[in-house]
C-alpha cells in the first residue's frame, strides 16, 4: 500500500525526543546545536529543483491579485446598462462596496479557518484546499445568475485568499534553501504585484466587451486547476513532516524517510548524499528548542512565541495601518490634478501605479538576502514618513504645486514595495516557532485582514472629519512608530535557518 506522510498516526518512540541532549547530566543552560562556530555556510540544492516548490505557492498570491486587479474593473463592467449582460446592474454603492470587500470577509474566515486545522492537514494540503475554494469561487462568480451568488462566490474565493497568504509563505519558507529563502517568500509578494496587474490589464480589454465581467472572473479557473494540481504533486513540508515524528504523531521511521525524500525532491540530485544528515540536524535542533512537546493555546502568549507574534503581528498591522489602501486610492485624483493625460482612466492609472509595484518589488527580491530585512525596512519605512507627510503637506500647504503630490505618491509607492510590502510576508513566515507555525501565522494574517478591513472602512469618515491632508499626516506619524518597532524590536535573520532564527532570534 502506498504511504502517506500526512495520514499515519502511530506512536513514536522517545528516542527523537532527546535528540539534541547529552547522554549525562543535562545542564538547565545548553548552547544551539547550530552556533556561528560550526553552523555550514550553505546548504547543497539545485536551483531548477526550487523553481516548482515556490512557484505552486505563489499561484495563490497570483491569484490573491489578480482577484484584486479584476474586480476594480468588474465593478465597472457589472453597472453597465449595454455591457453588463444582466438585469440587476443597477447596484447601489453598499452593493458594489459589497462585491469590493466580500473576497476580505472570506479572507478573514479563511484565516480564522486556518488556525484549526494548519498544523493538523500540514501546508501541502491547506494549499491544496485553497486552490479548490479559489476555484468554486471562481466558477461561481463566473456563472452568477443573480447578485446574492455573486456575493457567495466572491466569499468563497476569499476564504481561498485566506488559506493560501496563511500557508504559502510557511510552504516556500520551510522548503527553501536558506540561501535564497528571503527572495522566494518575497517573489511571492511579487506575484500579488504581477497578479493585480495582469488583473488590470485583463479587466481593461474585458471592460468593453459584453458580459465583460464574467471573462474577468473566468481566468481564475485554469489557475486556480494548476494551483491544485501541483500542490498535490508536491511533497509535505520535511519540517512539518519532523515535527509530527518529535511530538510523538507519526511513525518514526516511515517520517523520516518521507522527510529525506521530500528533501531531496525540494533541492534536486546535488543533496541526496546530504538529505539524512540534514534530517537528523532537523531533528536535533527541533528538539532542542523544545519543539518536541505538544503546543498550547496559552503558548501563542507566551515565552519565544509571545516575542514571535509582537513581532510578525507588529509587522503585518504596521503594514496596513501606514495608509496604504487610502494613498492608493488617492493615486488618481493627484495625477489627474497634475495634469497626467491617464488620469481620467481610472484602469491605466492602476496599471501605472502596478508596474512600479512590480519594479521596486522586483528590486527587493534581488537585494533582500545581500542586504538584510532590517536594512530595507528601515530604509523603506523612513522613505514612507517623507513621502506621507510630503503628501499630507501637499493637501494643506502646496495645493498650487501638484508635482509635490506626484513625487510623494511615487516615492510611497516604491518605498512600501522596498519594505513592508514583501518582507512583512517573509518575516511572519520565518519568525515563529515550528510547533506553532501554523497557528501563530493564522493570527498575523487574520490581524493584515483585519487592519486592511479596519483602514478601508474608516478612512472615508476620518477624512470628512479631518480633512485628507491632517489623515495623511497621521499616517506619517504612525510610519515614524513603525521606525522604532523595527529599530528596537524586530531582529535580523539573513542567512539563518529557520531553527537558527528560534534559537538565536527569539
Amino acid at each position: 500500500m502506498a504511504f502517506d506522510p500526512e495520514q499515519q498516526q502511530v506512536p513514536t518512540s522517545s528516542a527523537f525526543v532527546e535528540v539534541g541532549k547529552s547522554s549525562g547530566e543535562i545542564s538547565s543552560e545548553r548552547e544551539p546545536l547550530l552556533t556561528k562556530d560550526n553552523h555550514t555556510p550553505g546548504e547543497n540544492y539545485s536551483v531548477l529543483a526550487a523553481i516548482f516548490p515556490f512557484l505552486f505557492p505563489a499561484l495563490g498570491g497570483l491569484l490573491y491579485g489578480y482577484e484584486i486587479g479584476a474586480t476594480s474593473c468588474a465593478t465597472i463592467s457589472l453597472q453597465s446598462p449595454s455591457l453588463s449582460g444582466i438585469s440587476w446592474y443597477n447596484l447601489s454603492s453598499l452593493d458594489v462596496g459589497l462585491i469590493t470587500s466580500g473576497s476580505l470577509y472570506g479572507a478573514l474566515v479563511g484565516s480564522a479557518v486556518a488556525f484549526s486545522i494548519a498544523d493538523v492537514i500540514g501546508r501541502r494540503k491547506e494549499l491544496i484546499l485553497a486552490a479548490l475554494f479559489f476555484l468554486v469561487g471562481a466558477i461561481a462568480t463566473t456563472l452568477s445568475p443573480i447578485y446574492s451568488v455573486l456575493i457567495i462566490g466572491r466569499v468563497t474565493y476569499g476564504v481561498g485568499v485566506g488559506l493560501a497568504m496563511h500557508a504559502a509563505p510557511m510552504y516556500i519558507a520551510e522548503t527553501a534553501p536558506s540561501q535564497i529563502r528571503g527572495q522566494l517568500v518575497s517573489l511571492k509578494e511579487f506575484f500579488i504585484v504581477l497578479g493585480m496587474v495582469g488583473g488590470y490589464g485583463i479587466g481593461s480589454l474585458a471592460v468593453n466587451t459584453l458580459s465583460g465581467w464574467r471573462y474577468m472572473y473566468a481566468t481564475s479557473v485554469p489557475l486556480a486547476v494548476i494551483m491544485g494540481i501541483g500542490m498535490w504533486w508536491l511533497p509535505a513540508s520535511p519540517r512539518w513532516l519532523l515535527l509530527r515524528v518529535i511530538q510523538g504523531k507519526g511513525n518514526v521511521e516511515n517520517q523520516k524517510e518521507a522527510a529525506i525524500n521530500s528533501l531531496c525532491r525540494l533541492r534536486g540530485p546535488a543533496f541526496a548524499d546530504s538529505a539524512a544528515e540534514q534530517v537528523n540536524e532537523i531533528l536535533a535542533e527541533l528538539s532542542f528548542v523544545g519543539e518536541d512537546k505538544e503546543a498550547t493555546f496559552g503558548e501563542l502568549f507566551q515565552g519565544k512565541c509571545k516575542k514571535a507574534l509582537i513581532i510578525g503581528g507588529g509587522l503585518v498591522l504596521f503594514q496596513q495601518i501606514t495608509g496604504q489602501p487610502s494613498v492608493l486610492y488617492y493615486a488618481p485624483s493627484i495625477l489627474q490634478t497634475a495634469g497626467f493625460s491617464a488620469a481620467g482612466d481610472a484602469t491605466r492609472v492602476s496599471i501605472l501605479l502596478g508596474l512600479l509595484k512590480l519594479i521596486m518589488t522586483g528590486v527587493a527580491v534581488v537585494v533582500i538576502d545581500r542586504l538584510g530585512r532590517r536594512p530595507l525596512l528601515l530604509g523603506g519605512v523612513g522613505g514612507m514618513v517623507v513621502s506621507l507627510f510630503l503628501l499630507g503637506s501637499y493637501y494643506i500647504f502646496f495645493s498650487a504645486a501638484p508635482a509635490v503630490a506626484v513625487v510623494a505618491l511615487l516615492l510611497y509607492v516604491g518605498c512600501y514595495q522596498l519594505s513592508f510590502g514583501p518582507i512583512g510576508w517573509l518575516m511572519i513566515s520565518e519568525i515563529f516557532p515550528l510547533k506553532l507555525r501554523g497557528r501563530g501565522l493564522s493570527l498575523a494574517v487574520l490581524v493584515n485582514f483585519g487592519a486592511n478591513a479596519l483602514v478601508t472602512f474608516a478612512f472615508s469618515p476620518l477624512k470628512e472629519l479631518f480633512g485628507a491632508g491632517i489623515l495623511f499626516m497621521g499616517f506619517g506619524v504612525i510610519c515614524v512608530l513603525s521606525l522604532l518597532f523595527i529599530y528596537f524590536i524586530v531582529p535580523e535573520t539573513k542567512g539563518l535557518t529557520l531553527e537558527e532564527i528560534e534559537a538565536k532570534c527569539l
